[in-house]
């Protein structure tokens, strides 16, 4: 039954050209996946969907012609609407019909004309269509005869590039005089899309058609000759290493029959007698061997071949048997290193210790040193200056911000471009296997998903163990036990302990004023006289220009910064001189602060005069020691203890048990009851900026709390440092040289110290004990009778602290109670100490 022709061909595209239409018909409609049909194209179809069997039945059945239509979407299984296939089609004769066993239909149907899909007409049982066929439009003759010609050229060219088409098909378009059907033709070719086919079978104007076709063919054929010379290039490549190899084996041929080796014969015989005279042991020397007999195995053109000589050249480099004879002249070795460095006593020691040591003992295991202290006080060049004085060869390694195991222990072979860890890599620099090896910043080591690097070192480090480092790049074992390693840093506790227990730590806490002063005088201005031109007839630094320089514009345990000022004086001096200034610069005061500027920092009083609330501590930073002040004050309220200025947990409890024990006390203390449950104490720490933490500011918050409470101000010249505990003992306290320089350096008169410490202060130079009035104290109210203006009326002091005066004998080891820990007060029958009574 027929129906009017439905109107969804509204969103159908139109042709490109204009068309003659020969008049509409209804034709069974069949809707082709990723086939398109030309006229005069003879073609086979494998039909399965129901509708289209049943469109080819009734075309047979009817004996006439069907539609067939490419569908836009080749897996769309039913198609409802005209939008879903393409507006031209072909109409086609069915020349055979074969029904399968499965059901499908093979057909084999020959095209006759286009046709344009004007609408359907039916949809079931299959889809019939509205249809009007389409007639070729020829544009001027002369425009399409050399039109034909150029495409008939280049489809000749196009098969004679080795296009995927049988030859005869350029011979077959050489004798088509129809335009459309040559253009038609070139839809055979396999390269040309689905879109490209529906693009060409909409084209209806000929010249049109000509036109694509033409460019299709062209940019074919420049595929197709880019790929012929791709594939020429290649062979030639293969050619010529086929060529090279030939004639390599038979210059091989020929050099065997003149007694001559071939190159890389030669090669493996020059690794060979390298092995033999690098001095390795004897199964690293197999090990060795066997890789040169391997290498010597595979061709000369592998990869294989460079790594295994880069292995093997590593393994030849490493000084195995070279050692640098040690200077064993112990007085020679004092005098460099006295040259080198002003102070700096045990460091000194220990090198000529070891020194000496090795006058009696020939073998003897290289200590693992570690040089701690503040930046600038000279740990990297003393290691210098130890290479020097014992005649061996110095190298050094940053560790700063070392995340990567591998930077220690190097890679495995199997990765590409592996190489040995940077502590063979910097053997392989020294030349030899016992040279002084500097571990700088070992605090700084970094951890991350790459490993641990600290953990690396634990085998390089350890005595008992660097006997036969292992790198996993070598994956031989090299002895590092005569290597004298020496590590720096700033601060100890970021060490790892396993790492820290290894190594043998030396203090560096810093210089006195007078040291710097010397620092300067005999290394730091002449060093910058030098390294600025000039010299002793152009320039002067008198010695209160110095003292000044150390005093107001410096702040710092080295003296990194004194070279930069002094050099910063130098450039100043250096321009005068260069502007034509013929008389000697003499720096007095006055043109210190002309080039300088006016002072950077204040020396002198820690305070401008006594303070209530507040007390001066001394702590150690990665800089030195330094002092901070600690102020508290009391305000109406019932608000619970504050406690501000980035302080750490240790630091707020050693807080909190300063409050419990003056709350304990404060019927001694003077402090009436009411004052704790009517107010709140904030106690604050200034530079809120820096975080801060550890128990050594316990009895100067103790000593703010009492001084806050009871209105009795502190000394304004006292320092102090102490850990406390609720009873009110003070115990000892760690960086005592730091602290200690750090307060003489602020203008202390007075430092209150744990009497625990009392053995430490053999380490204070003379001349600061004899500057400052130094105290020690075993209980929280020998603090208080030391430190405030006057004492609280109701507090009884059973003993007075002890004063150390200069020339006082110091005790070695702790008495009998220190060394019990779980006494829990000092002696009664001694009185605590003082060093010196300045006022």
């Amino acid at each position: 039954m027929a129906k009017r022709p439905t109107s969804d061909r509204d969103d159908q595209p139109k042709t490109s050209t204009s068309t003659n239409a020969v008049g509409s018909r209804e034709l069974p409609l069949v809707a082709l996946r990723e086939t398109v049909i030309f006229p005069e194209m003879i073609v086979p179809l494998q039909v399965g969907r129901e509708k289209s069997v049943n469109a080819l039945n009734a075309a047979v059945a009817e004996g006439g012609p069907i539609a067939l239509v490419t569908q836009r979407h080749a897996e769309q299984e039913d198609i409802e609407s005209t939008s879903e296939l393409y507006s031209v089609g072909t109409l086609a004769k069915i020349a055979q019909v074969v029904q399968l066993q499965d059901g499908t239909v093979r057909a084999i149907v020959q095209g006759q004309t286009r046709l344009r899909l004007l609408g359907f007409v039916a949809h079931e049982p299959y889809l019939r269509a509205s249809v009007e066929e389409l007639t070729d439009e020829t544009g001027a003759s002369l425009e399409v005869q050399a039109l034909m010609r150029t495409v008939q050229a280049q489809i000749e060219q196009y098969v004679a590039n080795g296009a995927p088409v049988p030859p005869e098909a350029a011979v077959a378009a050489r004798n088509i005089t129809e335009p459309g059907l040559l253009a038609d033709m070139v839809a055979y070719s396999p390269d040309m899309t689905t879109e490209q086919r529906q693009e060409l079978l909409e084209t209806v104007e000929v010249t049109e058609r000509l036109k694509l076709v033409s460019n299709f063919l062209a940019r074919q054929i420049e595929i197709l000759e880019l790929k012929g010379r791709i594939q020429s290039e290649v062979k030639s490549e293969m050619d010529k290493t086929q060529r090279e190899y030939i004639l390599r084996e038979q210059l091989k041929a020929i050099q065997r029959e003149l007694g001559e080796d071939d190159p890389q014969q030669a090669e493996i015989n020059e690794l060979r007698d390298k092995v033999e005279a690098a001095g390795m042991p004897d199964e690293i020397k197999t090990r060795a061997i066997k890789e040169v007999d391997r290498m010597s195995r595979i061709p000369s053109a592998s990869p294989e071949v460079g790594v295994i000589r880069t292995y093997v050249d590593w393994l030849i480099g490493l000084p195995w048997n070279v050692a640098t004879d040690d200077q064993l002249d112990i007085k020679e070795a004092a005098k460099i290193l006295d040259e080198d460095h002003y102070g700096l006593e045990k460091v000194k020691e220990r090198i000529l210790e070891y020194l000496a040591v090795r006058t009696l003992a020939d073998e003897i295991r290289s200590p693992i040193l570690a040089f701690v202290g503040p930046p600038g006080v000279g740990k990297t060049s003393l290691g210098k200056s130890v290479a020097r004085a014992m005649g061996r060869k110095f190298v050094r390694m940053s560790l700063g911000g070392i995340h990567d195991e591998a930077e220690i222990r190097g890679h495995r072979r199997t990765y590409i471009g592996a190489l040995p860890g940077r502590i063979i890599q910097n053997i392989k620099t020294a030349g030899s296997n016992n040279p002084v090896f500097m571990l700088d910043e070992v605090d700084k080591i970094g951890m991350d998903f790459r490993g641990d690097p600290s953990s690396a070192l634990l085998e390089v480090l350890d005595p008992e163990q660097n006997n036969s480092f292992q790198d996993n790049y070598l994956e031989v074992p090299f002895d590092l036990s005569k290597v004298l390693f020496i590590a720096t840093g700033n601060l100890l506790d970021p060490i790892p302990a396993a790492l820290r227990d290894r190594m043998e730590v030396i203090q560096l806490p810093g210089y006195t004023e007078q040291e710097k002063i010397e620092i300067g005088k005999r290394f730091l201005i002449p060093k910058q006289m030098k390294n600025h031109g000039l010299s002793t007839k152009r320039i002067e630094i008198p010695d209160e220009t110095m003292v000044e320089l150390v005093r107001s514009f410096t702040h710092e345990a080295g003296v990194r910064n004194l070279e930069r000022e002094i050099a910063n004086l130098m450039r100043k001096v250096a321009r005068q001189v260069a502007e034509g200034r013929k008389r000697k610069v003499v720096i007095d005061l006055k043109k210190l602060n002309e080039f300088l500027g006016p002072q950077r920092y204040e020396y002198g009083e820690l305070e401008a005069e006594d303070q209530t609330g507040s007390a001066t501590g001394l702590v150690v930073t990665e800089v030195g020691g330094d002092v901070v002040a600690i102020e508290v004050t009391k305000m109406e309220g019932k608000e619970d203890f504050i406690l501000t200025g980035q302080l750490g947990e240790v630091m707020r409890e050693s807080a909190r048990a300063g409050l419990s024990w003056t709350r304990a006390h404060a019927r001694e203390l003077g402090i009436p009851r009411e004052v704790f449950e009517k107010n709140t104490l904030h106690i604050h720490v200034p530079a809120g900026g820096i975080p801060k933490d550890g128990p050594s500011a316990g009895i100067t918050m103790a000593l703010a709390v009492v001084s806050a409470l009871t209105g009795i101000p502190v000394r304004k010249d006292v320092a102090m440092t102490g850990e406390i505990t609720l009873r009110g003992r003070v115990l000892p306290i760690g960086g005592l040289k730091s602290k200690i320089l750090a307060a003489h350096l602020a203008g202390a008169k007075m430092i209150i110290l744990p009497r625990k410490n009392e053995k430490d202060l053999r380490d204070i130079p003379e001349e600061i004990r004899k500057s400052m009035k130094l105290v020690l104290v075993d209980s929280m109210d020998q603090v208080l009778e030391a430190a405030l203006r006057r004492k609280p009326k109701a507090l009884t002091i059973e003993e007075p602290p002890k004063v150390v005066k200069p020339g006082d004998e110091l005790a070695d080891e702790p008495d009998r109670q220190d060394r019990v820990r779980r006494t829990p007060f000092p002696p009664t029958d001694q009185p605590p100490v003082v060093v010196q009574d300045l006022s």
